[in-house]
C-alpha cells in the first residue's frame, strides 16, 4: 500500500494505491476543493509583487471569470508581511518546508525555499480570494485590501493547510511524502 498527497490547482487529494490480484487500484478522497469550477475560472495573473509605496506589503493579481459574465475581471489581493508571518506560524510552514526539502542539495534547497515562500503568499492570497468569491463578487476590477477579512483569512488558511502545502509541493515538483509525522 502506497499513500501520498497529490494536487492540482483545483484540489488536493489523498490517494492510496492498493494492490489487488496483481494490479493496483486507486481510491481517491478529496481533502480540499476550490470554489465550484463551473461557476468561476480563476488564474493567477501576477504575484506576489511589492505594493508601491507600502513597504512589507505584497499583492497577487488574479483573473476571475464567472460563467454568466461576458468578460472577466482582475482582483488584486493585498497582504502584509506581518499577516504572512502569522499565517506561516499558524500552520507551522517552516517545519513543513524544512521536512519537504530535506533531501535536496544545499543550493537547490535555498532556491526552493525562496520559491516556496512566494508560493505560500500566492496560496494565502488564493484563500482570501476564495472568501470573496463565496461571499459574492461584482463584475468589476477590484482590490481586496490587506485589512479585509483578517480573522476569516486566518481561519481559512488554517483549515486549508493541506491545500496550501499540496499546492507548493506540486509547483516545486517535490516528491509526495508524509511530512506530517512528528
Amino acid at each position: 500500500m502506497v499513500e501520498s498527497i497529490l494536487s492540482s490547482r483545483y484540489q488536493a487529494v489523498n490517494e492510496t494505491a492498493v494492490e489487488i490480484g496483481g494490479h493496483a487500484t486507486m481510491r481517491t478522497m478529496a481533502v480540499e476543493l476550490a470554489p465550484e469550477p463551473s461557476q468561476f475560472r480563476v488564474t493567477l495573473f501576477v504575484g506576489p509583487q511589492p505594493v508601491e509605496g507600502r513597504p512589507f506589503t505584497s499583492s497577487c493579481i488574479f483573473n476571475v471569470k464567472k460563467r454568466s459574465w461576458k468578460g472577466g475581471i482582475q482582483v488584486a489581493v493585498v497582504i502584509t508581511q506581518n499577516q504572512i508571518d502569522t499565517f506561516s506560524t499558524d500552520v507551522d510552514f517552516s517545519r513543513w518546508l524544512a521536512l519537504a526539502l530535506i533531501d535536496l542539495a544545499d543550493e537547490d534547497r535555498l532556491s526552493h525555499q525562496d520559491r516556496a515562500h512566494e508560493l505560500f503568499i500566492q496560496a494565502v492570497c488564493w484563500c482570501k480570494l476564495d472568501l470573496a468569491l463565496q461571499s459574492g463578487i461584482t463584475q468589476e476590477n477590484q482590490c481586496l485590501a490587506d485589512d479585509t477579512w483578517i480573522a476569516e483569512v486566518r481561519d481559512t488558511v488554517i483549515k486549508r493547510t493541506n491545500f496550501i502545502t499540496s499546492y507548493i509541493a506540486s509547483e516545486l515538483d517535490l516528491v509526495p511524502r508524509d511530512v506530517s509525522a512528528p
